[in-house]
């Protein structure tokens, strides 16, 4: 029996990279798993037919967390499906790195209604959804949040904003037993990443030669610590910040 059986979890933006590799790792841990995603239908049904090959159940559901409305639908077919939510991973985001003279308003809005509306609306969806016995709720933040570095002032801020929310909303949800975590990963190699062309070349080096452990980080170092922040194993933790980046400070 694995450490999330009987429990099921939500994860946003679960088609690709970080998001993918949680729900893979929650259901192969035994969960039913709510595999979210706004545009990537296709890469949405790789990930549930690779759980489902293994054995796990889940279900793909398109929604635009920024949106009430999908937000709304998400949370519906979820309970409908599977009954209580007992867990959340605020997962889908946006990042466009420019300096200061290049940000739009477009841009500024775009992020900040994905990264950090997103995470208010589906919470607050979930909230509605949990059974009243506690639950987790994972906030997937940045190592940027910490030390931003240049040409990231709005991504930076989403996520500093993330991260307060996640601290508030320990103290708000912790007398109704719900744990409120933020997960903060380095940077981690995945087809965002490698689309961007930050998991290679001269970046990568500047990441790498930051980190202690001596590497970019892989999908599956975010994905085991989120099983560990899901699970009775964290029981005891909430409010925390977490950075998962091999010890790096960019």
């Amino acid at each position: 029996m694995g450490k999330l059986t009987g429990k099921t979890a939500v994860v946003t933006g679960a088609s690709k990279g970080i998001g993918a590799g949680i729900a893979k790792a929650f259901a192969k841990d035994g969960a039913n798993v709510v595999v979210n995603y706004a545009r990537g239908k296709a890469d949405a049904e790789k990930v549930l037919a690779e759980i489902q090959k293994s054995g796990g159940k889940a279900i793909t559901v398109q929604a635009d967390v920024s949106k009430q409305a999908d937000v709304d639908r998400l949370f519906e077919t979820a309970k409908k499906t599977f009954g209580s939510i007992d867990i959340l991973v605020n997962n889908a985001g946006v990042y466009e790195f420019a300096p200061i003279e290049q940000i739009t308003e477009e841009s500024y809005r775009r992020m900040f209604d994905l990264n950090v509306l997103g995470t208010v609306l589906s919470t607050q969806a979930a909230l509605q959804s949990m059974n009243g016995s506690g639950g987790s709720i994972i906030n997937v933040s940045s190592v940027v949040s910490l030390t931003p570095p240049p040409a990231t002032a709005i991504y930076s801020a989403t996520k500093g904003a993330v991260d307060v929310i996640t601290r508030t909303l320990a103290q708000e949800l912790g007398p109704r037993n719900i744990r409120v975590n933020s997960l903060s990963p380095g940077l981690v190699e995945t087809e965002g990443t490698r689309a961007a062309g930050t998991s290679d070349g001269e970046f990568k080096q500047i990441a790498i030669s930051r980190t202690p452990l001596g590497r970019v980080g892989e999908v599956d170092d975010i994905a085991k610590v989120a099983v560990f922040l899901a699970s009775d194993d964290s029981g005891w933790i909430t409010g925390e910040v977490l950075p998962v980046g091999g010890g790096a400070r960019l």
